[in-house]
């Protein structure tokens, strides 16, 4: 298996992360244009409409969890430890980011988010778990 493989995953979280800045400048846009909001109120978080603060608050939680996802995926590639089963949890936690950013940018439905949340967590755990083992020798 190719080691860069692992590189894929990032570059589909990449992709959704400018996807999500898509979504902030089109719903920022049509919020000035039909008057719901004046260009100034985006200088505050606090004053921005309910409508593209979501997805604000969505770009952030982009750079929450997944820095560890991406510390994992160099990790293993420095160390040879990408392997099939490292693989298919990175796509799993970048499958659950999508959800993630889907529920949360559509019904944001607190009890959906927040199982997708927590089940990308642990998958990450999961494979945060696996590269201990690989450096220990035992996988």
């Amino acid at each position: 298996m190719s080691q860069a493989a692992i590189f894929w995953p990032m570059l589909a979280h990449v992709l959704l992360v400018y996807i999500v800045y898509l979504v902030m400048a089109r719903r920022r846009y049509f919020a000035i244009k039909s008057g719901e909001a004046k260009a100034g109120q985006y200088k505050v978080r606090s004053t921005e409409p309910a409508s593209s603060v979501t997805v604000a608050n969505n770009l952030i939680n982009q750079f929450e969890l997944p820095v560890l996802f991406y510390a994992l995926c160099l990790t293993l590639f420095v160390t040879n430890g990408v392997n099939y089963l490292t693989l298919a949890l990175a796509w799993i936690f970048i499958l659950s980011r999508y959800v993630h950013a889907w529920v949360h940018l559509t019904s944001n439905k607190l009890r959906h988010r927040s199982r997708v949340f927590f089940s990308g967590a642990v998958v990450l755990l999961l494979a945060w778990v696996l590269f201990a083992l690989h450096l220990a020798g035992v996988a």
